[in-house]
């Protein structure tokens, strides 16, 4: 792979910083997917693809603290699961 190097404003930059923290993703990665996208020759692939539910709440992922760390693998969490009153 060859490397090119880019001048960005800054108010380009920090938009690009943004989307990589909020898609996960290296800066290096979003824009070899914009500049394939705008070359069109982007393949299927992951980049042309529906983003996954991971994608779009990717940022919430771990955000929450203080919970059983064990939930989905542990059964005596799910005592009870499913029964009415």
């Amino acid at each position: 792979m060859s490397t090119l190097s880019v001048k960005l404003p800054p108010p380009l930059d920090t938009a690009l910083a943004q989307a990589s923290a909020r898609q996960h993703l290296s800066k290096s990665e979003l824009v070899r997917r914009a500049v394939a996208a705008y070359l069109g020759t982007a393949q299927d692939s992951p980049s042309t693809r529906p983003p996954s539910a991971l994608d779009l709440a990717g940022d919430l992922v771990g955000c929450f603290s203080g919970g059983p760390a064990d939930l989905a693998s542990n059964p005596r969490h799910l005592d009870g699961f499913g029964q009415q009153g």
